[in-house]
Formats: structure tokens, C-alpha cells, sequence
């Protein structure tokens, strides 16, 4: 099964792609796009390039596990992205997955507006990695 993760953010949103047979998943890219009906398009763009059979998105739990306010307007977000997309909606835990995008690109030589630029996508990436793991 081929899946698009989601890295959901005010301003820019990363994307990623992987399977379940190969456990394996690429950073896409990042949209510079608001939340809104525009991102929506952006993303159901994505899904025709890519064809997944399925979405993850990534949901920002509290550091005990509870969800706060961002988690629900995620799950509003994925609601959006479902109805408009048809494609079955995932929700995994997104904790410290920039912290993990930061840590890949420590020692990169890249400048900060380049290591800015790519976060989203390789958080997104984290973020399938992480739930490819526990898909059995």
C-alpha cells in the first residue's frame, strides 16, 4: 500500500511518499500554502502526481499523549482532505519529528533558509517512517 504523509502547518506543509512493502519513505516536497481550501488543492494535486492509496497525517500530541486544540483542528483538516479526496485518513503521532528532520540535517552545510525549507518534507518523511513501523 502507497501512502502521502503530512506534515500540517500554519504556513508551509511538508509531504511525503513511502510504501508498506518496502518500509521505505522520501521527503516530496513542502507547500507554501496557508491552511485553507487552497492547501486542500495543493495536497489533491499531490495525490494525482503520486497515486497513495492512503494518507498519514501527522498529529500533534501533547508530550503526555493528550490532545490539545492543534490535534483537533488537524482531525478537521483530515476530515477536509478525506471528503474531498476520498482516500482513508491516518493519524500518527508527530512528536519531536522535527526535532528528528533537525538532527539529519545538523551537519549538512546547508544554510538555515535551506535547512528551513526542507524540514517539513523530511518531518513528513519521520512521520511515514515512524507509522510504517507499526503497520503490520
Amino acid at each position: 500500500m502507497r501512502f502521502l504523509a503530512i506534515d500540517l502547518g500554519d504556513k508551509r506543509t511538508g509531504l511525503a511518499i513511502g510504501d508498506d512493502e518496502t518500509k521505505i519513505a522520501s521527503p516530496l516536497t513542502v507547500i507554501d500554502v496557508a491552511r485553507g481550501d487552497a492547501l486542500i488543492d495543493a495536497i489533491a494535486d499531490s495525490i494525482k502526481d503520486h497515486a497513495p492509496d492512503a494518507i498519514v497525517l501527522g498529529l500533534p500530541l501533547n508530550m503526555d499523549g493528550t490532545e490539545g486544540p492543534q490535534a483537533k483542528l488537524v482531525r478537521e483538516f483530515g476530515e477536509q482532505l478525506h471528503k474531498c479526496c476520498g482516500l482513508e485518513v491516518h493519524y500518527h503521532d508527530e512528536r519531536l519529528t522535527s526535532f528528528a528532520a533537525d538532527q539529519q540535517m545538523a551537519r549538512t552545510g546547508r544554510t538555515h533558509k535551506q535547512k528551513k525549507r526542507l524540514r517539513d518534507a523530511l518531518a513528513a518523511a519521520e512521520i511515514l517512517r515512524d507509522f510504517l513501523e507499526h503497520v503490520d
